[in-house]
Formats: C-alpha cells, sequence, structure tokens
C-alpha cells in the first residue's frame, strides 16, 4: 500500500467508499469524522448511505475543539490502525488496476481493535517467498501491506462484493464474495494488494528469483469448474486497466494449490500489450472477472514459489 500523508491516504478511502452514491465530495470535516468514527467506531463496515452519520448525542459546541485536536491525532495515526473483521466494497468505486482504486477498512466492529505493526516486524514477500499466510489481523498480510476490495463501478459497472476473513473447511481464509454483473460493459471484483513493504522508498519488489505465482484457492459454484484470474502490475502497468493476467480453473467445493509460472502471465491494456512480462512487482490481484455469476472465493495462502 502506497503510504500518502495522513489527510490525504484518510480521504482518499472515504472518497472510494462514498463515490458511488455522492456526486460530489469535497469538504471532510475533522470534528465530524471524530464523531464518526472514534467516539462511535461502527458496528459494520457495510456503508449504505453517502455520508456516514455520526451518533445521536453528538457533542455540543463548546466541546468541538476538544473533538478536533482528538480527530487530527486520530488523523496521524491512519495507515497504522486497522483491522475490519468484514469489509463490504458493495457500493464502492474502484479502478481494475488503479493504484488509489478499491477499499481500504480502517476500522472494525468492536472499536479500534487491530494494529498494524511496525515494518521492520514485517518479512517483505520477496525475502520469504510469503506474501500473506492469513497469520495477521484482517485486512493485513503477513508481509506488511493491506487487502482491499475493488469492483467495476468506476466504469459504470454494478458489481459488488466484500471480503472478510472466515474459516473454510479448517483453513483461514480471505474470502470475496459478491455478484459480477456485465451490465453497463462492467464485469468483475477482486481483492488485490500491494506488495512492497515500505512504498515511500519502492513501489516494486523484484520478484525474478522465483518461478511464478503460488495459491491455495477454494471456491463454491454450480460447474464442473470454476475460473479465476491473478493480475500482476509492474512498471509497464502506467494505465488504468493495465495488467498482466492469467487465468486458473478449480473445482468447486475442495481447497486446491495454483501454481501460476511467470510466462503464463499475458500483457492487457497499453504498455503491458506490446512489453515483454518481468516480475518487477507493484501489486497483485485475484479476481473474479468476464462472467456474471454469484462469487464465493476463499484465497489462504498466497505468495511465490521456486522451482526445485
Amino acid at each position: 500500500m502506497q503510504f500518502l500523508p495522513h489527510c490525504m491516504f484518510f480521504s482518499s478511502c472515504l472518497v472510494a467508499t462514498t463515490t458511488a452514491f455522492a456526486p460530489s465530495f469535497t469538504v471532510v470535516n475533522t470534528n465530524y469524522l471524530y464523531q464518526t468514527f472514534v467516539k462511535n467506531p461502527l458496528r459494520s463496515v457495510r456503508v449504505k448511505s453517502p455520508f456516514l452519520k455520526a451518533s445521536d448525542d453528538d457533542e455540543n459546541e463548546s466541546t468541538s475543539k476538544k473533538g478536533d485536536n482528538k480527530a487530527m491525532a486520530f488523523l496521524r495515526k491512519v495507515g497504522r490502525v486497522g483491522g475490519a473483521a468484514n469489509m463490504d466494497f458493495a457500493n464502492a468505486m474502484g479502478l481494475d488496476e488503479s493504484p488509489s482504486g478499491g477499499t481500504k477498512s480502517s476500522y472494525h466492529e468492536d472499536g479500534f481493535k487491530n494494529v498494524r505493526k511496525a515494518k521492520s516486524a514485517y518479512i517483505p514477500c520477496t525475502t520469504s517467498g510469503v506474501i500473506d499466510d492469513v497469520t495477521e489481523p484482517f485486512p493485513f498480510t503477513s508481509s506488511g501491506s493491506q487487502w482491499m476490495g475493488i469492483t467495476d463501478r468506476v466504469m459504470g459497472g454494478v458489481s459488488n462484493g466484500s471480503l472478510s476473513r472466515e474459516t473454510v473447511q479448517g483453513k483461514n481464509a480471505n474470502v470475496l464474495r459478491g455478484e459480477v454483473s456485465l451490465e453497463n460493459n462492467g464485469g468483475f471484483i477482486q481483492m488485490a494488494t500491494d506488495l512492497a513493504l515500505d512504498p515511500g522508498m519502492d513501489p516494486f519488489v523484484d520478484a525474478s528469483e522465483f518461478d511464478g505465482v503460488e495459491l491455495e484457492v477454494y471456491c463454491e459454484g454450480a460447474d464442473v469448474e470454476e475460473k479465476f484470474n491473478v493480475h500482476l502490475r509492474n512498471p509497464a502497468c502506467d494505465r488504468q486497466f493495465s495488467s498482466y493476467r492469467a487465468t486458473f480453473a478449480i473445482r468447486p467445493g475442495q481447497w486446491a494449490t495454483v501454481r501460476l509460472t511467470w510466462d503464463s502471465f499475458e500483457g492487457y491494456g497499453p504498455g503491458p500489450s506490446v512489453t515483454p512480462f518481468v516480475p518487477i512487482l507493484r501489486r497483485l490481484g485475484v479476481v473474479a472477472i468476464g462472467e456474471a455469476k454469484s462469487i464465493v472465493l476463499a484465497v489462504g495462502k498466497v505468495g511465490f514459489y521456486r522451482v526445485i
């Protein structure tokens, strides 16, 4: 996840979850943010209206200065506080492969619960080969980044989904649920994470010592096999919707380990379509795309692999 100045980070997250409702969003009031997110943490991250409501017993005017101070203290922490038990991005807008697309949750149904550790406490994914083994509190990855949900609504689509941490047949997993619709030229939902531990220093990681991507996955569905994509972004992907993509198929109702070699990724969009793939990576996404259907996709461990 790219580390933005604190106020920019918070406002970008808030806009991502509200833009689908509101035609414009121009002012962020710090006291309002405090009342909404600090004094009364959401019981659910499900967004149903253009603006998240503060409680009915808002502080009176005499305490507004104190509230503003606490709100600013909160804003200074944004980016280090997180841990939603469930992330509903049914009404979120996000670019399929955009650096700013998606819904990033920073609150928990029981209040501010899970805190992102210091960078030094994480092992970079290109050192361990592990992007996420679901051992860290949701939505954080075990390599120090953060999962987000992204839909096709930026292009006028109506697909929706949610992302949560669940136990599926005895395995902890991040579960992508939703409805993919092809209406209005849409057609995807995805869970994605940036890969660099410190994007401020370098937003890319060099995975060239590995042979490809490996995932432990599970799905539900009516077909004999269900198909999904893995999308990767590298320096050639400097335009919206540009990515390198590989498809995998799995049988519903059982866990499977999928390996995708680097040469199985094909370029789509400006840049990748004319540039050979190299595994200098910024982001990985697991995507349900191109077919109207209900989606239940669980992802356990995800990382890189080497052929010994």
